[in-house]
């Protein structure tokens, strides 16, 4: 099956009950067993069942499942938020002395778990970009993953996948990336060499802006090492669920950052749709990067599907060499960047990414709030740079929209 035949017809639909053409919602907190010595078997993984949806659930299964078979990675654990799904596929391995090599132009928010991972003993060593040359000189003994954004955010680079992949691997580590912004509609990471997949499911696939969710996805190929990664020791004798069958079964567990059924839910109302949706929206990406980069007293235009980007070569290996649905310009100065973002009648000030809707932010003075000069800087992001989430609307409203909010924002 192709991908929008697979998002309605997959496999995961086994988990659907009594002909139904969606996951029920099962709102629940506990589940009923037949018997003490039943509740013990699940329990104990002995047997098939659910006991406590903060364990697992019935249509946050499904859930997982699709997110699974659409990623082609061999299992799925959603979490509470995109942020939840980050700290946890990175919790799942380290512990304190270990060191991580991660890019420097991430999403703010990822950027601050790092800090905070500090004050457990965790490092993190940042190379500029997404290549293996910037983070080759990084590696020492203590490294145990690089991590990356396949499309960052909001500095819009494309991280080069496969080269990373065979880096990590060369020195004995897993990559583990980001595949938010790009999406399986477009990227398979799990496919070009990535041991894990992450997605803010909150964005392109919930697609509506109506849950917050993550989840991770394990490709199943990473030969793990007990010694090295003494947290996977219990767990390697089932080498390709050894990464997710401790996640799963211990620090997600403990943790307790579960997804809510009812968000599950709507995640897979959005799947249904996140192949026509993201088509749509990457190509009014493109159009309105075009015509920005036309207007006076705009700068530095930057989507990964201009040929002027940096990043445009390595978007080939996206489906139909679409490149996101993202993009970024520069006003100038951080009060004119507020002037156009007030005028704008379409698009929403909304932090959020992926809607249907087109939303802006002026990143500086939000999502990297808490971030210094010079680590904003690092990430691509400047004073006076907009973000553009583009959505589904006519283009020629979009363009007309930001056309009339420049020029209403100089008068």
């Amino acid at each position: 099956m192709k991908f929008n035949t697979k998002v309605l017809h997959g496999s995961y639909r086994a988990e659907f009950h009594a002909g139904s053409t969606l996951a029920p919602v099962a709102q629940v907190s506990a589940f009923e067993q037949s018997s003490a010595e039943q509740m013990e078997k699940v329990f104990s993984n002995q047997a098939p069942g659910f006991a406590y949806s903060r364990l697992q659930n019935p249509t946050v299964l499904a859930f997982e499942r699709q997110i699974a078979e659409l990623e082609e990675g061999v299992a799925a654990v959603a979490c509470a938020s995109g942020m939840a799904a980050v700290s946890m596929a990175l919790l799942n391995i380290l512990q304190a002395g270990d060191e991580i090599i991660a890019t420097s132009r991430l999403y703010g928010g990822t950027l601050s778990l790092f800090h905070d991972l500090e004050k457990f003993g965790i490092k993190t060593r940042f190379a500029s970009r997404g290549e293996p040359e910037s983070c080759k000189p990084l590696i020492t003994e203590k490294t145990k993953l690089v991590f990356t954004e396949v499309i960052s955010n909001p500095g819009l680079d494309v991280a080069d996948v496969e080269g990373l992949a065979e880096l990590a691997h060369a020195n004995g580590i897993p990559l583990i990336v980001d595949n938010t912004t790009a999406t399986p509609v477009l990227f398979h990471p799990l496919r070009h060499g990535a041991d894990v997949a992450i997605h803010s499911s909150s964005k392109y696939i919930n697609g509506h802006g109506s849950a917050i969710s993550g989840v991770i996805v394990d490709g199943g190929n990473f030969l793990w090492d007990g010694e090295r990664w003494p947290a996977l020791k219990d767990f390697c004798g089932i080498p390709k669920l050894a990464y997710l069958s401790r996640l799963r079964n211990d620090i997600w567990q403990h943790f307790g950052p579960c997804l809510a059924p009812q968000n599950a839910f709507l995640n897979i109302l959005g799947l249904e749709t996140i192949g026509l949706r993201v088509e749509r929206e990457c190509s009014n990406a493109l159009a309105l990067a075009n015509a920005l980069s036309q207007l006076r007293g705009i700068h530095a235009v930057n989507y990964p599907g201009l040929e002027t980007s940096g990043s445009y070569s390595r978007t080939r290996l996206f489906t139909g060499g679409k490149a996101g649905a993202i993009l970024t310009f520069r006003a100038g100065s951080k009060e004119r960047a507020f002037q156009i973002v007030n005028h704008l009648k379409y698009a929403s000030i909304v932090s959020n990414i992926g809607d249907v809707r087109t939303l802006v932010v002026h990143p500086a003075s939000s999502l990297f709030i808490h971030s210094g000069k010079e680590e904003r800087e690092r990430a691509g992001v400047y004073d006076d740079l907009i973000r553009v989430s583009v959505g589904i609307e006519d283009i020629e409203d979009l363009i007309q929209d930001f056309t009339e909010a420049i020029e209403k924002a100089d008068q």
